[in-house]
């Protein structure tokens, strides 16, 4: 088999990979975002209630959350919180600890819910709750192995259904040869958006999610552009330099997961561990995307299989089609 075939085949290949991420909803551009509930005790026995479910359309996911004690809960607001519907009230249950929380209607979802309760002593708990296990026993505290746990989770789940964040991957492993410089580009990609995520989530640089998302689309555009110049042997930035590339526009998917993680949330007294958690879930989520393709490529080299030509350039076109029309769909939610 001929070094060109091989390269148009090893092209295709990736292209069918990346027909299985277009067969996803185009809701499924970012990651899917979890439910979350929040009890914040503000007198002894007394909660308040933070109830955020994500939407589908004009329709909120019906999920409910149920104790199993006592509990006495005043009429709930409900508010739009742009893509999910916000509801908060009262909830008096002197004996919280120790009741199994349920989310009812979890099991039928493809969605999480994460739960925080705050307590008036200082101490909190973090829970995930996902359709296999919709319950479970409100404890007295957090532990760190179970904030890491949650966190962790989360991140691998963030990238592995963050269709964007992948393409924008997907693209760099085309435009990348080399090994070295193929280390090199996920590496600096890492760094970047590493320290935007910590700089964002912590508070010290602030930005409107909106115009991130739409140039995070906008980004993954430019990689497939160049992708296109490269095969018509004009090569750009990113075909000779991927990691500057890699680096720069990680700075900014690092900001679009901190939009994600800030929707989130935090659990106070352990911030440091959740944001190292959930980054390391993020690279984990990565890692685990680029070995997989890696993996389909060191298989085709043993298979010998003959593709028109203009096999090769689809890839390119259809990441960069499909990231555009992302790019037009968020400048047009502003």
């Amino acid at each position: 088999m001929s070094k060109a075939r091989l390269a148009r085949f090893l092209l295709a290949l990736k292209f069918l990979g990346l027909l299985t991420l277009l067969s996803m909803p185009a809701a499924f551009a970012h990651e899917v975002r979890p439910a979350y509930l929040q009890l914040h005790e503000e007198r002894p026995g007394e909660f308040v209630v933070l109830w955020k479910v994500p939407m589908q359309g004009d329709m909120r996911l019906a999920l409910e959350p149920q104790f199993s004690g006592k509990t006495e809960a005043s009429t709930a607001v409900a508010r739009d919180g742009g893509g999910a519907e916000i509801r908060t009230w009262t909830l008096r249950a002197p004996e919280l600890r120790g009741q199994t929380l349920t989310i009812d209607g979890l099991e039928a979802t493809m969605t999480d819910a994460l739960v925080r309760v705050e307590y008036l002593d200082g101490t909190s708990w973090t829970g995930r709750f996902t359709a296999r296990e919709p319950s479970a026993v409100i404890p007295s505290s957090d532990t760190a192995p179970s904030v890491a746990g949650v966190y962790l989770s989360l991140g691998i789940e963030h990238i592995l259904f963050g269709v964007d964040h992948l393409l924008f991957v997907l693209a760099l492993l085309i435009i990348t040869r080399g090994s070295w410089l193929l280390v090199k580009t996920v590496t600096a990609f890492t760094i970047a958006h590493s320290i935007t995520l910590a700089l964002a989530t912590l508070g010290f640089v602030h930005v409107p999610q909106a115009p991130v998302e739409a140039t995070i689309a906008l980004s993954i555009v430019f990689v497939a552009a160049e992708i296109v110049r490269r095969d018509q042997g004009k090569e750009g930035i990113a075909a000779r330099a991927p990691w500057v590339v890699a680096f720069c526009f990680g700075l900014l998917h690092g900001l679009g997961f901190a939009g994600a993680l800030s929707e989130i949330g935090l659990p106070e007294g352990h911030i440091p561990l959740a944001l190292l958690f959930f980054n390391l879930g993020v690279e984990a989520g990565q890692l685990i995307f680029v070995g997989a393709v890696l993996s389909i490529v060191a298989i085709v080299r043993r298979t010998h299989l003959a593709l028109p030509s203009w096999v090769a350039r689809m890839p390119a076109y259809a990441i960069g089609s499909l990231a555009m029309f992302w790019t037009i769909q968020r400048v047009a939610m502003f």
